[in-house]
């Protein structure tokens, strides 16, 4: 049960969990998006057809029969965001040809499809986060001016130390480890590095999977600067290519949490979750659409990916009819959407939004 309310944000950013009532999102763009650059970081961390298609493509501007059906899907879910009486922002249009660098490494841009990878918000507080991925490491600039009218009006605006991505970050010669092998991540501790896609919020405390792109300086550094107020827990997760936590436990409503059966242990998950619901999601739909099953770059787990517009709603995918089903059978409505085709730029709702303002105070749902 939440105990021990705290402060309810007045000012333009405020977003304590998954589940208050939504009332401002950010939602990304497909204008420009191009194939992430060739890196370790990048190839460890998709499926190994999509891995084959960017090392052939990186780069490159990804082709109209991709981003159209994408854009189309995309405009839909907006257009629905907005009948719900969801304020919806759009980060600017960039251009990801434009080459940059630091010393020892140079890159082409990716896309801002994902606003919830590079912005990480807690509370009153926008939080810029230290990429591992060099093609995303200036994503952010896409979304400041939108970051600046926050601040303005009153939010607390943190960038994380950029890293320098030197080879020192990555493990030599990586290669996944296979089932039976001990777990191993690309990322070494040369310095702190973490997408906020691996984390989530349940008021005070924050649930965290260490993947190879957070490691575990990056989450050492979040819990420092947050302070003692928070609690950050980690979920140890069986992917053998770990890379973001909302595909593989994601909380839903105070005391229910979407659990993910292939990579999560139940009876290993911190204890402060003793006496939550674990939901147990369903065995993914598969994907008919050759096209898709070439080119996404996330797993068959994304149908996890959902977005709680209060903690009874639920926009998921449409696809997706046995988590549709299991939703509705643990007590939720269901709001169902298209975003199949958004997989290629690296989600679906939760990966394409970024809570902004959410109706509720600070509590904390774990005592």
């Amino acid at each position: 049960m939440p105990m021990g309310t705290g402060f309810e944000a007045t000012g333009p950013v405020g977003a304590h969990n998954e589940w208050d009532p939504l009332e401002e999102v950010v939602v990304g763009r497909l204008e420009g998006a191009r194939f992430p650059s060739r890196h370790p970081a990048v190839s460890c961390n998709v499926p190994a057809r999509a891995g084959r298609l960017l090392g052939l493509a990186a780069g490159r501007r990804y082709p109209q029969a991709m981003t159209r059906p994408a854009q189309e899907e995309l405009d839909g879910f907006v257009e629905l965001l907005r009948s719900l009486g969801i304020i919806v922002r759009r980060p600017d249009v960039v251009d990801h040809r434009r080459r940059f660098g630091a010393p020892g490494w140079s890159s082409r841009g990716f896309c801002t499809a994902c606003p919830r990878d590079s912005l990480l918000v807690v509370g009153d507080e926008i939080i810029e986060t230290p990429m591992a991925w060099p093609c995303r490491y200036f994503e952010t600039h896409a979304y400041r001016s939108l970051v600046q009218d926050y601040f303005r009006r009153g939010a607390r605006w943190t960038a994380a130390p950029k890293p320098q991505l030197t080879d020192a970050l990555f493990e030599r010669d990586f290669t996944p480890p296979g089932p039976d092998e001990p777990m191993r991540h690309l990322l070494t501790e040369a310095e702190p590095v973490f997408d906020a896609a691996d984390f989530v919020r349940a008021g005070r405390d924050l649930f965290v999977t260490r993947s190879n792109v957070t490691n575990l300086s990056g989450i050492a550094w979040l819990r420092r600067h947050l302070g003692p107020g928070y609690r950050i827990h980690e979920i140890t997760s069986r992917c053998r290519t770990p890379m973001h936590i909302d595909t593989t436990f994601l909380p839903l409503a105070p005391g229910k949490v979407l659990i993910n059966p292939e990579y999560v242990d139940i009876d290993d998950l911190p204890p402060v979750l003793d006496h939550w619901d674990k939901l147990v999601a369903p065995e993914p739909d598969p994907i008919r659409n050759p096209m898709l099953r070439i080119t996404s770059m996330c797993g068959r787990w994304l149908s996890m990916n959902v977005l709680m517009i209060d903690e009874k709603r639920v926009i998921a995918e449409r696809h997706h009819t046995s988590m549709l089903r299991a939703l509705e059978g643990w007590g939720f409505e269901t709001v169902p959407c298209d975003l199949m085709h958004y997989a290629p730029f690296g989600g679906s709702f939760h990966c394409a939004t970024l809570d902004i303002r959410r109706r509720g105070e600070l509590r904390s749902y774990t005592d």
